[in-house]
């Protein structure tokens, strides 16, 4: 007998790329600058409705996003790139706009993969009207999502109690935060200083859980153009309202009578 030892063979590393659920496959991509997953058909091929694919950020996440095919690539190829700093607003030194950046370079999340981001939105049926809140948090691979009823507001409180239930949630004040807003209201208030004629208490307790924080800028975006994240805060903010507006019908068709 030889005494040569039998050759073994090399273990096949684990297709960190494909993941199987129990909503189905899902294959690695990226979406911009981001990793995202990509939902697959029973064929292996991307899951597509007019002309859009569906998405999500984490696996374990329950919501998922329909984005242009177009803005998705195969995970290894290289990322598109962030627009380029040299076409964001310009403003004057220390002023409120060179704190933030325009709405277009606000899409792309590639700042918030070492900053703690947060997406917010108001909403109220009416106007004033029951109003809710949604915040979305993210920091690298951990999300947390709020979705609160605060009764009836306007659509101005329901974006400042947002922003303010935002910044309270986060517990460290030494990470760098960035926070997204599609309110111009409380994007003025807060950041160009316009005069708070309205609601001054509620701004002025939005400032003070400001400044609690080292380095902190605000950013304005455009709303209901498409971003996953700001459309997922939009969603928690009209759930809260929906949700409410069920357990009080609930509540009215169990009395007697």
């Amino acid at each position: 007998m030889s005494g040569k030892k039998p050759r073994m063979k090399p273990k096949r590393k684990a297709n960190k790329t494909r993941a199987k659920t129990a909503s189905g496959d899902w294959q690695r991509m990226w979406f911009k600058t981001n990793k995202v997953w990509m939902a697959l058909d029973p064929k292996g091929e991307p899951l597509t409705k007019d002309g859009k694919v569906l998405i999500k950020y984490q696996l374990r996440q329950d919501y998922e996003y329909w984005v242009n095919r177009s803005n998705v690539d195969p995970i290894d190829s290289r990322p598109q790139k962030a627009q380029s700093p040299d076409r964001r607003k310009k403003g004057k030194p220390g002023s409120a706009e060179n704190a933030s950046v325009s709405e277009d370079a606000a899409w792309d999340e590639t700042a918030c993969r070492d900053k703690i981001c947060i997406f917010t939105d108001g909403a109220s049926s009416g106007n004033p009207g029951p109003a809710g809140i949604g915040v979305l948090l993210r920091y690298g691979e951990h999300e947390k999502e709020i979705s609160k009823f605060i009764g009836n507001a306007t659509n101005n409180v329901a974006e400042l109690m947002a922003i303010r239930t935002g910044l309270s949630a986060v517990k460290t004040t030494a990470k760098p935060v960035r926070l997204f807003t599609d309110s111009e209201y409380a994007y003025g208030l807060l950041m160009l200083n316009w005069k708070a004629h309205k609601n001054p208490q509620m701004v002025a307790s939005v400032k003070e859980a400001m400044a609690r924080f080292k380095d902190l800028k605000i950013i304005k975006v455009k709303g209901h153009a498409g971003h996953p994240a700001n459309e997922r805060a939009d969603y928690l903010a009209t759930s809260a309202i929906k949700n409410a507006a069920k357990k009080q019908k609930a509540r009215q068709d169990a009395m007697p009578g």
